[in-house]
C-alpha cells in the first residue's frame, strides 16, 4: 500500500511520466549499454534527495546491522539445536 500511496503522491492523476530520483527512471539504451546491459534498477534510479548518507553514518548503520545479524544468527543456531533435539526425541518414540 505504501508504494501505491507514494506513486499517487508523486504522479497524482497525471498521465505524463517523469523520472523521480530514488523511485523511477526511464533509462536510455545508451545508459543501459554503458552499464554492461545490467537491468539492476539501482544503477539508474539513484538516491532520492535527502536520503544520501555520509560515509560515517553508513559505517555506523552497517555496524549496528551487523551486530543485530550476529545476534539473530546466534538465536537461529540455538533454535536449530532445539528443533533438532525435539525431532530426535519424536523419532525415538
Amino acid at each position: 500500500m505504501q508504494s501505491a500511496r507514494t506513486i499517487k503522491t508523486v504522479f497524482g492523476d497525471q498521465a505524463t511520466y517523469a523520472d523521480v530520483p530514488g523511485l523511477c527512471k526511464a533509462a536510455t539504451l545508451a545508459e543501459i549499454e554503458a552499464q554492461g546491459w545490467s537491468l539492476n534498477p539501482g544503477r539508474y534510479v539513484g538516491v532520492a534527495p535527502g536520503e544520501a548518507v555520509s560515509d560515517e553514518d553508513f559505517k555506523a548503520q552497517l555496524e549496528t546491522l551487523n551486530e543485530e545479524l550476529e545476534l539473530l544468527n546466534a538465536q537461529a543456531r540455538e533454535l536449530e539445536q532445539t528443533i533438532a533435539a525435539n525431532v530426535a526425541g519424536i523419532l525415538e518414540v
